[in-house]
């Protein structure tokens, strides 16, 4: 019987909402339900993939800055260009590819930050609803669950963000 009990309670752990306590921007503690295990585990899992994509991605970019021959970065008196106009376009494609690596290394940062979020506990709580939830949202202060899994990198739920971009 107790055995029977106890495999109940370890289901019901896994498809429950947790409480977790949040110190809020006023610094305030707060108990918050959060997400469940599975529900984080399928977020997490999300996260993992575009943190490998990205990585892939910023070993290609990596890839095209090295010169094939030396095995060092590219730079302005490359022996390939020729013609000035060639420099010209060979300096503006090594800017693409900076910025575009720039671009991926933060959005790597911000998959990192969520990674930590979720090991944390306060993974998925809009950080403008902590203190005064706005209920802009069913699931306020929660992040709906269909935002995270589009954006899981997100620290706030979409009616928030849309007017922080209206502002």
């Amino acid at each position: 019987m107790a055995d029977r009990k106890n495999k109940k309670t370890k289901a019901e752990s896994k498809n429950s909402r947790k409480e977790v306590s949040v110190v809020s921007p006023s610094k305030k503690v707060k108990v918050i339900k959060g997400y469940s295990k599975n529900e984080l585990e399928e977020i997490k899992n999300i996260i993992l993939e575009k943190r490998s994509e990205i990585i892939e991605q910023l070993q290609a970019l990596k890839d095209q800055m090295m010169d094939p021959t030396t095995g060092q970065y590219v730079n302005e008196s490359s022996p390939y260009s020729l013609h000035m106009a060639e420099q010209g376009t060979d300096a503006q494609e090594r800017e693409k590819l900076y910025l575009w690596a720039q671009r991926e290394n933060k959005f790597l940062g911000y998959l990192e930050d969520a990674l930590q979020r979720i090991e944390n506990g306060t993974y998925g709580i809009c950080i403008d609803c902590i203190d005064e939830p706005h209920n802009l949202c069913p699931t306020c202060p929660l992040i709906p669950l269909d935002r995270l899994k589009a954006v899981p990198h997100t620290q706030h739920c979409l009616q928030i963000k849309q007017q922080m971009q209206s502002k």
